[in-house]
């Protein structure tokens, strides 16, 4: 019985201990105060949160720019021009002014008194100096920028859908190419051992780069033949794999449609053959301007050459990883044409090929895709969302920023879906490299000194990886997925990986100033409750940000 003293058994009702509690479910002043500690809590992780973002951001400045004060002669040869960087650093210190201003004239209700339609000047608060500031302000703005806006804002329209009928017609063609399996054919088997004075024998798939003469195939007026690029490096990091974006497009689009309805490109200084005869005709090579590739392809063109562009046919290249070289290597591919430009203008005007391949090569080869493109993106960002941010009058239409690029963007990787998690970073990285293309541009037609500068884009060396890798018997000359996949993951040894991680990044001082620029405009979007606009200019300012300080790549 003694193990049973503590149960309890009860007969013909319930037992009053288990009798059921009735909670009180009013809060008391406890638990309200709880709750409110815990809101108090929360908030204040937020904002410790916040200030370490901010604590970190402004230790990676620091350290990139004393890191800056240590850059190289050649670094500071490149960046001579200050005027474009204190034209956006004006531009900043007026945003700023501005945004500073405006929440002050709303919280006074002056925005308010304005629209009822009353003269400021002659009410007793004016006698303020600051409220007789807002107000000839608002003057100035509704009589001298306004216009202004609204014509820049009807300039940077037309550019765009300039470029976007540009965008439109090559992916048409495109898709035109592909559904009439368009394709250069030769006429006979050009590896059948009669053409040759040799006994039959297997011969190999190899690429060759020397000269060629005695060319007995494709017909007699064909001077190029161009294969296509694919990467062994593009999944890398962020940074190749946006730039394997763009270059699918002008691969696969661009020089694919080019190829098949003009019969001109740009040579890419490799992966193709030329024709002898062609290159004597056409002048030789010649070291007037860094694209010396680019200078003999448009010299053949006028000549009357014809070229082909093949598709199917690839060769192994490699990206730049780091956004240094990156960087260096669009300053030439920009800076160069331009200058060609302005070098091969009078010899296009008086040449003899037809009228629309002399309009295609002003404005569509050189004009649009060069100079215009960069400039129309770079003006937008800088100058026309920023000012249309802070003066509302001027309209930008939903559809020039936001609809139809989104349109653009399709377009961009219809050609390759695996290509659709990049398309965000990679439009923004575009419109953030305008800066840089454009500058080029710009010392290229004015042909200032850095236009000149010959710099090796800097490789990691895959290539001779893959030459390992055929010594030892593995193959890469396919070049499919799976063989680059398999090339990729051969780790680079210790020592390797210390010498490129050893370098620190550097900073650009005129990305930083633009992205402060878009995140001032950014912060007065959100005062105006443009919920599009402030995640838009949120987004690029912060693709400035990491551009500027050189951590983009890493």
């Amino acid at each position: 019985m003694a193990k049973y003293s503590n149960c309890r058994f009860v007969i013909g009702g319930r037992d009053p201990a288990l009798k059921p509690v009735v909670k009180d479910r009013s809060k008391t002043a406890k638990q309200l105060k709880w709750f409110l500690l815990m809101k108090a809590n929360r908030a204040i992780s937020s904002v410790a949160f916040v200030g370490n973002v901010l604590c970190t951001m402004v230790s990676s400045i620091k350290k990139r720019l004393l890191f800056g004060q240590r850059e190289s002669d050649e670094t500071v040869k490149l960046d001579k021009s200050k005027f474009l960087f204190r034209l956006i650093l004006a531009f900043l210190v007026v945003a700023l002014i501005a945004l500073a201003i405006e929440p002050v004239a709303h919280f006074k209700g002056w925005n308010n008194f304005l629209s009822a339609g009353l003269f400021v000047n002659q009410t007793s608060e004016i006698r303020a100096w600051f409220h007789r500031v807002y107000a000839s302000w608002l003057e100035l703005r509704a009589e001298s920028i306004v216009p202004l806006a609204q014509a820049l804002c009807r300039f940077y329209i037309a550019l765009f859908l300039m470029q976007s009928v540009d965008r439109t017609v090559l992916c048409l063609g495109c898709l035109w190419i592909k559904y009439k399996g368009i394709k250069p054919n030769i006429r006979e088997d050009p590896f059948r051992s009669d053409h040759l004075e040799v006994p039959e024998y297997d011969h190999p798939m190899v690429l060759v780069q020397i000269p060629m003469y005695n060319e007995r195939e494709d017909n007699p007026k064909l001077g190029l033949v161009q294969a296509r690029w694919i990467f062994i490096n593009k999944d890398e990091n962020l940074l190749t794999q946006m730039q394997n974006v763009d270059r699918c497009f002008h691969f696969e689009v661009e020089q694919e449609v080019n190829g098949a309805i003009l019969n001109f490109f740009g040579f890419n200084g490799t992966a193709g053959v030329w024709r002898i005869e062609t290159l004597q005709d056409s002048g030789d090579w010649l070291e007037r301007t860094t694209v010396e590739d680019m200078d003999i392809a448009v010299r053949a063109h006028l000549k009357g050459w014809k070229f082909i562009f093949l598709n199917d046919v690839k060769v192994l290249c490699e990206l730049p990883e780091s956004y240094e070289a990156y960087r260096k290597q669009q300053h030439r591919w920009h800076s160069g044409p331009c200058d060609l430009f302005r070098l091969c203008l009078p010899s296009i005007i008086t040449s003899q090929i037809t009228f629309w391949k002399k309009a295609n090569l002003i404005f569509l080869f050189f004009l649009l895709r060069k100079l215009i493109v960069p400039f129309y993106t770079l003006t937008f960002l800088c100058v026309i969302l920023p000012m249309a941010t802070f003066v509302p009058e001027a309209n930008l239409p939903a559809w020039v920023i936001y609809y139809w690029p989104l349109i653009m963007l399709i377009l961009n990787i219809f050609l390759d879906p695996r290509s659709t998690p990049f398309v965000v970073p990679y439009i923004l990285f575009e419109n953030t490299m305008s800066l840089a293309k454009f500058s080029a541009a710009i010392s290229g037609l004015l042909q200032l000194s850095s236009s000149r500068e010959w710099i090796v884009t800097k490789k990691t060396g895959r290539l001779a990886d893959c030459a390992e890798m055929n010594k030892t018997g593995e193959t890469c000359k396919g070049a499919s997925d799976e063989e680059l996949t398999k090339l990729n993951k051969r780790k680079e040894g210790p020592v390797e990986l210390a010498k490129t991680r050893k370098k620190t990044s550097k900073i650009y001082k005129k990305e930083l100033a633009v992205a402060f620029l878009l995140l001032t405009a950014a912060v007065r979007s959100l005062q105006l409750a443009r919920k599009l606009h402030f995640c838009f200019l949120l987004l690029q300012g912060i693709t400035f940000l990491i551009v500027g300080l050189g951590l983009i790549g890493e």
